[in-house]
């Protein structure tokens, strides 16, 4: 498999990396980072199984439809990136890349992370899901028997696994007790 992963704005950049450190060895990923999350990323992470681009460098693989990728997923996804994808406005490597997905009819999830949400959110959230795309903020399952704050990202993680088709142990299952 083959995945894009973005991360946008200033908070919630903790969560993208932990989704990213969870994903399997064996998934391709190209990873576009916004400034500050590169900062956390140049210093903690490596790998031989992802390609990192800025987040300015339109021009890369990523922003081609004729790039081969199963899926992109956006996490977290501030409030500007979804308006832009939203509206259609590819003015940086993260929208261009979502707009190609779009595009070509590939799985998109987007993570909003602010809250509450504004009407003018909402209806952006509601004509990307017309759309087919995957709207899925981070939100706590409370009945999984989740007693930390990494078990409650653990959840979240793995329920956007679950949207991807990705495999994964990272929460017990309902009736899987």
């Amino acid at each position: 498999m083959r995945l894009i992963v973005a991360i946008t704005g200033a908070s919630g950049v903790g969560l993208g990396k932990r989704f990213v450190d969870a994903l399997p060895p064996e998934i391709e990923t190209c990873l576009i980072l916004s400034d500050n999350a590169r900062t956390v990323f140049e210093k903690e992470h490596s790998s031989d199984t992802m390609r990192i681009f800025d987040n300015d460098d339109i021009a890369a693989p990523v922003a081609s439809g004729s790039f081969r990728c199963d899926a992109m997923a956006i996490i977290p996804t501030s409030m500007n990136t979804l308006a832009k994808i939203a509206c259609g406005i590819a003015d940086n490597l993260t929208t261009r890349a979502a707009a190609v997905q779009i595009k070509e009819q590939r799985k998109l999830l987007l993570a909003p992370r602010e809250m509450p949400f504004s009407p003018i959110s909402l209806e952006n959230m509601l004509k990307l899901a017309r759309l087919q795309i995957i709207i899925a903020p981070p939100v706590p399952g409370y009945y999984a028997g989740i007693e930390t704050l990494e078990q409650m990202e653990d959840f979240m993680i793995g329920k956007w696994f679950d949207l991807l088709g990705i495999e994964h142990t990272l929460f017990q299952r309902w009736g899987e007790r």
